[in-house]
């Protein structure tokens, strides 16, 4: 006769044929998850949603009990399924402008660290590196908290195709960064790029620098190392002077000590999904038409809608003497009733209207910890 523990085992061994079934569903469904963050340049680890999963699903298991080891259970199975991303996106591609050791590769690590970064010399070329396909997405800055607005890209995305789908901000601390040996003393000129040299003016004029703008800090700190001239200095980050086998010879020049860049993650495909989530904002960039008030009727109409606005920058039109657009951020889901209605109403009063996405801040998840 068959005794009780027997019985049990083979209910565990069928349910566990049953779990085994299931489980290749879920990674079939994981897997079409980690194709569209590819395509978005989205982050695998979400935390509310992560959440929302283990608090709905463990309200089906009605003893208190078993409810807390459901609970387990769940976190470990969204760990396996990180981790199964995590080899999927392996082949992920993301651009960047710079080389290994630039701010923007920093960010692009940390977003991505299991891609392959692919360095481009400027801006054009690694946002035209998303747009012919040779790469997933691209990493570039917004703005920075002491020099402004990075204007270089946001006409580019005036311009081109591609969405923004996140946004990251990266604290930024420059050094001084010189070949082995050099001192302060013998240092005449700082080269950088021209955000960087703004952020460490101060610095630069108190000891009476030359300037020469690079395209970007890592290859400054780069050029710095392949000159063997002990009275060039590059500003650059730390990792820079590391890889380059530089020597700092002062840390933390620039002006303003609360620095950082935000860092915007570009991909051919709108996020429409993330628009609803608490927290999303929106980017959009408009032209008014040459009549009074046209702007102030444009900014009213956002905010009749409800929505909070909380970037405007204007940016001169290249194909146009004395003309603007205008860069715009708030909070809200442009994609939803409202979006659509303040977007028809603006058209009234612009002549072109272009949504740039909708985003959240993005997190890496080893700095949750």
């Amino acid at each position: 006769m068959e005794s009780s523990l027997e019985k049990a085992r083979k209910i565990i061994d069928e349910t566990d044929r049953e779990m085994a079934a299931l489980f290749e569903k879920r990674m079939d469904a994981v897997r079409t998850v980690a194709e569209y963050k590819k395509a978005h340049g989205m982050l695998i680890y979400d935390p509310v949603r992560e959440n929302e999963v283990i608090n709905k699903n463990s309200d089906y298991i009605s003893d208190p009990d078993k409810r807390e080891f459901y609970k387990r259970f769940l976190a470990d199975t969204m760990k396996v399924s990180r981790g199964y991303q995590r080899k999927l996106l392996e082949k992920m591609r993301v651009a960047y402008s710079g080389t290994e050791g630039a701010f923007a590769f920093l960010a692009a690590d940390k977003l991505f660290p299991t891609a392959e970064k692919k360095a481009y010399p400027d801006f054009e070329r690694a946002y035209g590196a998303v747009c012919s396909g040779e790469c997933d997405v691209c990493v570039l800055p917004l703005e920075n908290s002491s020099a402004g607005e990075v204007g270089q890209v946001t006409d580019l995305l005036f311009s081109g195709p591609l969405f923004i789908n996140g946004t990251f901000e990266l604290s930024v601390t420059h050094d001084l960064v010189a070949l082995p040996g050099a001192e302060m003393s013998d240092i005449k000129t700082v080269v950088s790029h021209s955000q960087a040299l703004s952020q460490c003016a101060e610095f630069i004029k108190e000891n009476g620098f030359t300037e020469q703008s690079f395209e970007n800090t890592a290859l400054a700190a780069k050029y710095v190392a392949e000159t063997g001239d002990k009275t060039v200095a590059a500003i650059a980050s730390n990792e820079s002077a590391r890889i380059y086998g530089l020597k700092v010879l002062r840390e933390g020049i620039n002006t303003a000590k609360a620095n950082a860049t935000r860092f915007a993650v570009l991909s051919l495909n709108e996020n429409k999904d993330c628009s609803a989530r608490h927290g999303s904002h929106f980017a959009l960039m408009f032209t008014v038409r040459n009549e009074a008030g046209a702007l102030a009727r444009a900014l009213n109409i956002i905010g009749y809608h409800g929505f909070n606005l909380r970037t405007l920058r204007s940016r001169p039109m290249k194909e146009l003497l004395w003309q603007y657009c205008f860069y715009a951020e708030a909070e809200g889901d442009i994609y939803g009733s409202d979006g659509q209605n303040m977007l028809e109403e603006m058209g009234v009063c612009c002549d072109r209207i272009k949504v740039l996405g909708s985003f959240l801040r993005l997190v890496p998840e080893k700095e949750r910890f």
